[in-house]
């Protein structure tokens, strides 16, 4: 499993989450506390939004800790919407283009979780993807293609609805292969503005995510950089986050996205 972080609200300077804190997310690469595994050494990525609608994008194969240039340039950028994921591959390559975020257009997108059985379905969950969109596939990953069938079932309009119909699209091409291991969605997903954040699993059991406000603005991670969770909330399991530009945050209970797939 992976661990990431993103933030919105007024220009900081990416350090100040990324790297600095005492459990900070390129901490986090070589000793994470609530994943899977201690080490997400499988490669890293940022995204930023700038003077431009569209965001920057930095990614390498390396490992975060010992990558000095995403340390020079998290000291020299300062964004008012940033994401940092570093990651732990489960079963895929490990390429540039594997690793999260994943950009299109105006959105930015970054996933926790895995989809059981993905190589029993990945023909058929890629052939639902329409060919504009597909066309801009670069990796081979399972959260690569939920993000471009996500835009597909209308994640710009509706990010909780469009990606509830997603979700239910890849549990019937899982249940029709029979697939055992469980899907598991922690995602964040932007177009600059907005921030949706999900946090959901078929069995019950979703990776961890948490959110908290600051006096710039919010933050939300997969496990707390300061090391502590006091002053954290926890985004409740089958619970969305929502966030406005303005700094308005809005959490949809257990059941809301759960109740979308189950409908």
């Amino acid at each position: 499993m992976c661990r990431f972080l993103a933030y919105s609200g007024e220009p900081v300077f990416l350090t100040d989450l990324v790297c600095a804190p005492t459990h900070s997310l390129v901490h986090q690469s070589l000793h994470a506390t609530e994943a899977k595994t201690e080490t997400n050494g499988d490669g890293f990525g940022i995204g930023w939004y700038g003077e431009r609608a569209e965001p920057g994008l930095y990614r390498d194969v390396c490992p975060a800790w010992s990558d000095e240039n995403l340390v020079n340039l998290c000291q020299q950028v300062r964004a008012r919407m940033f994401f940092a994921h570093v990651r732990a591959s489960t079963g895929t390559a490990t390429t540039r283009a594997n690793c999260h975020p994943f950009a299109q257009g105006r959105h930015l997108f970054m996933h926790n979780g895995q989809i059981g059985g993905y190589h029993r379905i990945k023909r058929r969950l890629e052939a639902l993807i329409p060919d504009e969109l597909y066309d801009v596939r670069r990796g081979t990953t399972d959260s690569e293609a939920i993000f471009l069938l996500a835009l597909a079932d209308g994640l710009a309009e509706d990010p909780v609805g469009a990606m509830a119909r997603t979700i239910a699209r890849v549990r019937d091409l899982m249940r029709a292969a029979e697939a055992d291991e469980p899907l598991r969605f922690t995602a964040v997903v932007t177009d600059g503005d907005t921030l949706t954040a999900y946090r959901w699993a078929c069995d019950g059991r979703p990776p961890s995510l948490y959110y908290r406000q600051t006096e710039t603005g919010l933050v939300v991670v997969s496990e707390p950089i300061d090391g502590c969770r006091e002053g954290w909330n926890v985004i409740p399991k089958g619970g969305t986050l929502q966030a406005t530009r303005g700094g308005t945050v809005t959490i949809t209970p257990p059941g809301g996205l759960s109740e979308r797939l189950a409908a």
